[in-house]
C-alpha cells in the first residue's frame, strides 16, 4: 500500500486490532483467572478506540480519496465496513467486548465443573446482544443471516441449508455402510503418552509442513486456536491429553493450516485494511472464516491423515513413543486415526461425522438467535439432537453443550464456516492437482513445499483482497461446489473400509 493518509490511518487501525488479538491470546493462554473482568474492560476500551478510528470522518474521506488509486480494493472494503459499523451502536460494541472476556472465563469454569447452569447467565446475555447486533446490521429473511455474513460474506440460510441437506444425505448413507464393516483397531491411541513427547512431535510436524517458528510459537489452551498479530507473529495452541494421542497431534496440524495462511499473506498487506476485519474488529489476513478453515482442514485431513503421510513419518512418531507403539505398524496407525465412529466431541470427530456436529450446532444457534429456543432449554435440545443425529447419549455438560468456546466468544454464525471450509478444501486441492500433475507423487515423498507454495501464490498472499466467492472462482473456476468433497470422502472411506463398489456412496 502506498504512503498516503489512507494507508497511515489503516495501519493505526490494524495496530489496535493486533493489540486486541494479543489481549485475547494472553487471556486464553497465560492470564490468571482473576484477570477476566478487567481484561474485558481493557478489550472494550481498545475495541472502542479501533471503532472510533474506523468511523472517523477523516478515515472515510481518505478511503474515498483512495478509490482512484492502486489502493482501491482496500478503500472499497473500508467504505463497506464503515457503512456496516455505522449501523451498530457504540455501546453495543463495547458491551460485547466486555462480555466476551467475562463469558469465556465463565465457560472455562462451567466446563471444568460440567455445570451449564453456571454459564447460562453469561450465555443469555450473549444471545441477547447478538440478536441486537443482527438487528443493527440488518437482514432480509432471518437474523442469523446478518451474523453469518460477519464470518462468511454472502452466505445465507437460503444457500446454506440446501448444502447441508445434500451433505447430510451423503454422509448418513455412507456412514451406515461403514458401520456395517469391522472397526479398525484403536486401543493404542488411549495409552499413556507424556505431554512433552506429544508437544515435541506435534511441533516438529507443524514445522515439516512449513510453519515458521521464527514468526510463531506453540502453547497450550483449553481449546486450540490460531491468532495473528500481523504475518510476522502468528501463534497457535493445542490441547494435550495424556490418554488421547490424536487430540494434540491433529489439533496442532489443524491450527498449523490456519497459521501458514496468515504467515503467507503478502508482506505488502501488513498493517493494511486487507489484513483487517474492520466490522468484526479483528486482525486477520484470511478472506473469510470458511476460507481459513479450508486450509486448516486441508493440512490436517487431506495431508496429515493421508496414507502417504504416515508411510513417510510414522517411524518418527514410533521413535518418540517406542513403548506405546511397539506393537503398531504404520498401516494400523493410519487406519486408527481415520476411524469412522460417531463421537461426542466435535474437535475429535472423524471427517465424515464432523459435518453432522456442525449441522447440529447451526440448527441450535439459529434457533437461539431467532428466538425459537431459550438458553435454559439448550442442554436438553443439544442432548436430543446428539441422540437423533449420532445415536449417542450425552453423559454430562462438559462433553455436551459446554464443549466449544465459540458461544462464550459471541461467535454466533461462525460454525457453518467449518463445513464450508471442508467443501472449499477439496475444491482447492483438486485445483492444485490439476495445476501440478506431479503433486501426488511429491506428497508421497514427503515434499510439502510445492503444495504450500501453490496455496501461497493462489490463496494466502492475497489476504482479504477478494471475497470468498471471488477467490474460489479465481482458483477453481466455479463457486462453492460440494461434489469434489463428496467424491473425496467416498473414495477415501471405500478404500479404508474395503467397501464393495456398489456400496460406495457417490
Amino acid at each position: 500500500m502506498t504512503d498516503t493518509d489512507f494507508a497511515r490511518r489503516s495501519a493505526e487501525i490494524n495496530d489496535l486490532l493486533c493489540v486486541l488479538n494479543l489481549l485475547a491470546w494472553d487471556a486464553r493462554t497465560q492470564m490468571p483467572p482473576g484477570g477476566s473482568a478487567t481484561r474485558g474492560q481493557q478489550s472494550a476500551t481498545i475495541s472502542a478506540l479501533a471503532r472510533e478510528r474506523v468511523l472517523a470522518p477523516a478515515f472515510e474521506a481518505a478511503a474515498h480519496a483512495a478509490l482512484d488509486t492502486p489502493d482501491a480494493p482496500a478503500a472499497r472494503q473500508a467504505l463497506s465496513a464503515i457503512a456496516a459499523l455505522k449501523r451498530v451502536p457504540e455501546a453495543l460494541t463495547r458491551e460485547l467486548a466486555t462480555l466476551k472476556s467475562e463469558a469465556q472465563d465463565a465457560w472455562v469454569t462451567a466446563k471444568a465443573a460440567s455445570d451449564f447452569a453456571a454459564f447460562a447467565p453469561a450465555l443469555t446475555r450473549m444471545v441477547a446482544l447478538n440478536r441486537e447486533l443482527a438487528d443493527a446490521l440488518g437482514y432480509e429473511d432471518h437474523p442469523y443471516d446478518a451474523l453469518l455474513n460477519l464470518y462468511e460474506p454472502g452466505l445465507t440460510l437460503r444457500t446454506l441449508l440446501p448444502l447441508f441437506d445434500r451433505l447430510r444425505a451423503h454422509h448418513v448413507a455412507l456412514l451406515s455402510r461403514i458401520t456395517a464393516q469391522p472397526a479398525p483397531r484403536t486401543d493404542f491411541l488411549r495409552r499413556s503418552y507424556p505431554a512433552a513427547g506429544q508437544k515435541a512431535y506435534s511441533l516438529s510436524a507443524a514445522q515439516r509442513f512449513g510453519y515458521d517458528l521464527g514468526r510463531g510459537r506453540l502453547d497450550e489452551s483449553a481449546h486450540p486456536f490460531e491468532i495473528s498479530f500481523t504475518r510476522n507473529d502468528v501463534r497457535i495452541t493445542t490441547r494435550v491429553q495424556e490418554h488421547f494421542l490424536s487430540g494434540a497431534l491433529f489439533g496442532t496440524l489443524h491450527e498449523t493450516g490456519h497459521a501458514m495462511y496468515e504467515q503467507g499473506v503478502d508482506p505488502a498487506l501488513t498493517r493494511t485494511v486487507l489484513a483487517s476485519d474492520l466490522v468484526g474488529l479483528y486482525a486477520v489476513g484470511g478472506a473469510s472464516y470458511g476460507t481459513h478453515e479450508s486450509q486448516s482442514r486441508l493440512w490436517e485431513n487431506r495431508i496429515g491423515r493421508s496414507r502417504a503421510y504416515w508411510e513417510q513419518h510414522y517411524a518418527d512418531l514410533q521413535a518418540t513413543f517406542p513403548e506405546q507403539l511397539a506393537d503398531v505398524d504404520a498401516d494400523t496407525f493410519h487406519r486408527a486415526v481415520n476411524e469412522v465412529r460417531p463421537s461426542l466431541i466435535r474437535v475429535e470427530a472423524d471427517e465424515l461425522t464432523y459435518d453432522l456436529h456442525i449441522m447440529l450446532r447451526v440448527d441450535l444457534e439459529r434457533a437461539l438467535i431467532g428466538g425459537e429456543l431459550d438458553v435454559a432449554d439448550l442442554p436438553a435440545a443439544w442432548n436430543a439432537r446428539v441422540k437423533a443425529d449420532l445415536g449417542l447419549d450425552v453423559p454430562d455438560d462438559a462433553r455436551g453443550v459446554l464443549q466449544d468456546i465459540h458461544w462464550s466468544s459471541g461467535m454466533f454464525g461462525s460454525f457453518p464456516t467449518y463445513t464450508v471450509g471442508n467443501v472449499m478444501a477439496s475444491q482447492f486441492f483438486e485445483a492444485a492437482q490439476a495445476a501440478h500433475p506431479e503433486l501426488d507423487s511429491q506428497l508421497e515423498r514427503g515434499e510439502y513445499a510445492p503444495l504450500r507454495e501453490w496455496l501461497t501464490e493462489n490463496i494466502y498472499r492475497h489476504g482479504r483482497t477478494f471475497t470468498p466467492d471471488e477467490l474460489l472462482r479465481r482458483v477453481t473456476g466455479r463457486p462453492l461446489d460440494p461434489q469434489p468433497y463428496l467424491d473425496y470422502l467416498t473414495g477415501k472411506y471405500s478404500d479404508l473400509y474395503a467397501l464393495a463398489p456398489q456400496e460406495a456412496t457417490a
